[in-house]
C-alpha cells in the first residue's frame, strides 16, 4: 500500500525543486553552525580541563563535530539532486543512487537527534567529573613548584573570580586542605609547628581561603583567615557575613554554565534536525515524481510522487532483505549435481 500519494504537475515540482534547493543550502549553513558549535564547546571544555576528571564528557562535542560535517557533505548532495531534477537529460543517471542515499541521510538524522539528546542528557558524567576535578584542583592548589600543576593555582582562582564561587561544595572546603605552600610557612613560629603537629597527616589547616573567594560587594576589607573567629576581627559575625566571600561552590557554578550551553546547542541542533527530516521527506517526493516522467514524451506531465512505496513494516524488511542480498559475500552457491555420460549409438554397436 501506497502512503502518503501526492500528485505534482510540472508547476509544482519546479517549485518543489527550486525551494528544496534553497533548503538544503540553509542546512548546510546550518551544518556549519553546528560544527562551530562542537568546536566551542570543546574548546571550552579543554580550557578548564584540569579541574574535570574523565574524558567522557567530550563525546557531545565530537558528536557535534562529526555531525556538522556529515550534515554539509549529505546537503551539498541533495543541492545536486534538486538541479539534475530540473533537467532530464542528467536526472538518469541518479538512477539506483538517490534511494541508498535517502536511506544514509535518514541515519543520520537520527545520529543528528542523537546528538541533540546527549547535550540534555550529559549533566550527570559533567557533575561527577567536576566534583572529582575540583576537589584535586584545591588539593594540589599550593603545588605551584610541581611539574604538571604549575598552573593549577591561577587556574582554580580564574574560576572562583570568573564564576564568583569558592570551593567545590562552599568555602568551607579549603578548610580541609593545605592551600599554602610549606615553603611560604616560618617553621620557627610556634603556631605553625603547633598547627603542623595538631594534624595527624603533618598538614598546616587553616580556616582561611584564598584571596579569589573575596566577595567585592563585601562593605568592609575581606576576611579571609580566621573565618570562623569572631573574636579575631572587629563587628564580625562570621554566620552573618555572606557578603564577605562567595557563597556557591564552583561545582554548581560550572555546572550551571555547561548545562546551559549543551542545553542551548541541543536546541540549536534538535532544529537543524527539524529541518533536515522535512528536506528528506522533500526529496523522497521530488526524485520519485521526476523518475515517473523520465523517458516519456511530454515531460511536463503530470506525476505521483509518495513516502513509501509499502507499508512500513514492509518497507524495513525489504530494505533487511536487500542488505543481506548484497553482503553476503561467504554464501556459497550450490552448482548444479554433474549428469552421467548417456552412450551414444556408436559405442553401443562396438559393444
Amino acid at each position: 500500500m501506497v502512503l502518503f500519494k501526492v500528485k505534482f504537475t510540472f508547476q509544482k515540482r519546479v517549485q518543489l525543486a527550486q525551494s528544496l534547493w534553497r533548503l538544503c543550502w540553509l542546512s548546510i549553513l546550518t551544518g556549519a553552525l553546528t560544527f562551530a558549535l562542537g568546536i566551542y564547546l570543546k574548546c571550552e571544555l579543554k580550557r578548564r580541563s584540569e579541574v574535570m576528571d574523565n574524558t567522557d564528557i567530550h563525546l557531545v562535542p565530537n558528536t557535534l563535530i562529526f555531525v556538522g560535517l556529515l550534515s554539509m557533505l549529505i546537503n551539498f548532495g541533495g543541492v545536486k539532486i534538486c538541479n539534475d531534477s530540473l533537467d532530464l537529460a542528467k536526472f538518469p543517471r541518479w538512477k539506483g543512487y538517490v534511494e541508498p542515499y535517502l536511506i544514509s541521510a535518514s541515519l543520520f538524522t537520527f545520529l543528528m537527534l542523537f546528538a541533540s539528546l546527549l547535550s540534555y542528557f550529559m549533566r550527570g558524567n559533567l557533575d561527577a567529573s567536576l566534583k572529582i576535578g575540583l576537589k584535586n584542583g584545591i588539593r594540589f592548589y599550593k603545588d605551584t613548584d610541581t611539574p604538571g600543576r604549575c598552573y593549577q593555582k591561577r587556574t582554580i582562582d580564574h574560576i572562583q573570580m570568573e564564576f564568583q564561587c569558592c570551593g567545590n561544595n562552599n568555602y568551607r572546603d579549603w578548610f580541609e586542605v593545605q592551600w599554602i605552600s610549606n615553603r611560604y610557612l616560618d617553621f620557627n613560629n610556634r603556631e605553625v609547628r603547633d598547627r603542623i603537629k595538631s594534624n595527624v597527616d603533618g598538614r598546616y589547616l587553616v580556616d582561611g581561603v584564598p584571596f579569589s573567594c573575596c566577595n567585592p560587594q563585601s562593605p568592609r576589607p575581606c576576611i579571609q583567615r580566621q573565618i570562623t573567629n569572631n573574636s579575631a576581627h572587629f563587628n564580625y559575625e562570621y554566620q552573618t557575613e555572606e557578603l564577605n566571600l562567595w557563597m556557591m561552590g564552583c561545582r554548581e557554578a560550572l555546572l550551571t554554565y555547561y548545562t546551559g550551553m549543551m542545553a542551548t546547542i541541543g536546541t540549536s541542533v534538535l532544529l537543524c534536525y527539524v529541518l533536515q527530516l522535512g528536506v528528506l521527506t522533500g526529496l523522497r517526493y521530488l526524485s520519485i515524481a521526476t523518475e515517473a516522467v523520465v523517458g516519456q514524451e511530454n515531460p511536463e506531465c503530470d506525476s505521483e510522487g509518495y513516502l513509501l512505496e509499502k507499508g512500513p513494516m514492509e518497507t524495513v524488511c525489504t530494505i533487511v532483505q536487500a542488505l543481506k542480498d548484497k553482503f553476503n559475500f561467504n554464501q556459497v552457491k550450490a552448482e548444479p549435481a554433474a549428469t552421467e555420460a548417456t552412450p551414444t549409438e556408436g559405442n553401443k554397436t562396438d559393444k
